[in-house]
């Protein structure tokens, strides 16, 4: 099954170098593409790609959006992996392919056995606070937070792509994070001295941050190279 994923889509930086890193001893390999952070930079990215690119030219083209998100629920802790059923931004709804999940669903299982469907929250911006992170998943019905998932589900969609989502929480939802708003610029890549700044000035938070973040990165890495193993 995995041999019909075309592309893995996965924003750049360490989430990227993770799905690179558990490709390594894969023999068959889709293309992995970095793709800017936050729904409005890949939006644009998106709308750039030449229609004759890689992305259009399968007519029965699969990708694979992988990641790290937010817990946005007490049930999802920092390293559990999570498969979208669907996902939400501004009162409006995209659904993964199902059949393609489906088939996710049962690559995986087997490796993890906690494997959950999720309904995911795009958000325009970091949501580093515990409390409104409780409280979108509380009044949204929303397990997990991201900043790019809505916007490849909204695009594929429209040219008849089928996309699934495939990410590792690497924040919970009982503690505070960085605000690292500022620091994703408008291109969609990551400030360095913008990011070193605003973790210095939450050293607890920051921390607590990349700590989860190593973890859910290890967890990433070692969940690509099951689901692609021969």
């Amino acid at each position: 099954m995995t041999n019909d994923i075309h592309v893995i889509l996965v924003p750049q930086g360490a989430e990227y170098k993770a799905v690179c890193r558990g490709l390594r001893r894969v023999t068959s390999t889709p293309t992995v593409v970095p793709i800017p952070v936050g729904i409005k930079p890949l939006t644009t990215y998106l709308h750039e790609l030449p229609e004759d690119g890689r992305f259009l030219n399968h007519p029965q083209a699969r990708v694979l959006l992988m990641g790290l998100c937010g817990s946005l629920s007490p049930s999802y802790p920092v390293g559990k992996v999570v498969l979208y059923d669907n996902c939400v931004y501004q009162g409006k709804l995209q659904t993964c392919e199902a059949r393609f999940t489906t088939q996710l669903y049962s690559a995986l299982k087997t490796h993890n056995s906690a494997l959950n469907l999720v309904k995911g929250l795009t958000s325009d911006r970091v949501v580093c606070s515990a409390a409104e992170k409780r409280q979108l998943g509380e009044t949204l019905g929303a397990d997990v937070v991201d900043m790019e998932g809505f916007a490849a589900l909204e695009f594929f969609s429209a040219v008849g792509v089928s996309v699934a989502m495939l990410r590792v929480v690497s924040d919970d939802c009982h503690h505070d994070i960085p605000d690292l708003t500022s620091v994703i610029s408008p291109d969609g890549s990551l400030r360095s001295l913008p990011l070193a700044l605003a973790l210095l000035r939450q050293p607890i938070a920051a921390s607590r941050l990349i700590r989860g973040s190593l973890q859910a990165l290890k967890v990433l890495e070692e969940v690509t190279g099951v689901l692609f193993s021969d």
